[in-house]
């Protein structure tokens, strides 16, 4: 984070922005935050994580579901990194809030933008990713909604 001379003051390196495919995320609003809160040399990285099929449910799967999803999902982060310099891409398999946390923090992840949805009644007994990600995360943490 640079603090030097105060014009990059609350200004980070590298932000990880965990993209979730779900309608009520507003990942464009995210995308905006994070490159408002990077420095002019910031690394910007798009995280999904492809959550593990329930093995109960594998065999209701297509052969080569997994491979084609993948493909499709890497286009699209590539597509929504196209405009914002210094973004990479990671597509990764595991549990969400989990596999985000591990990824920040072995990636020196200095701050963390993620998109939520409003939070219901199953969420305060469950939890989202977001809420999970903002309790153990040891970077800064931006939820948007």
């Amino acid at each position: 984070m640079g603090l030097g001379n105060g014009k990059e003051a609350y200004m980070y390196d590298h932000i990880l922005v965990p993209i979730s495919f779900d309608d009520d995320r507003n990942v464009v609003a995210a995308l905006k935050v994070a490159t408002q809160l990077s420095t002019s040399k910031a690394k910007i990285t798009l995280l999904h994580v492809m959550e593990q099929v329930p093995s109960y449910a594998i065999n209701y799967i297509p052969e080569g579901f997994h491979e084609e999803a993948k493909v499709a999902i890497q286009a699209s982060l590539e597509a929504m990194a196209e405009d914002v310099a210094g973004t990479n891409c990671v597509l990764v398999d595991g549990h969400s809030g989990r596999t985000i946390l591990e990824w920040a923090e072995a990636n020196d992840v200095a701050c963390i933008v993620i998109a939520s949805h409003r939070p219901g009644v199953q969420d305060i007994f469950l939890g989202s990713t977001a809420s999970q990600v903002v309790r153990h995360a040891n970077c800064a943490v931006h939820v948007i909604r």
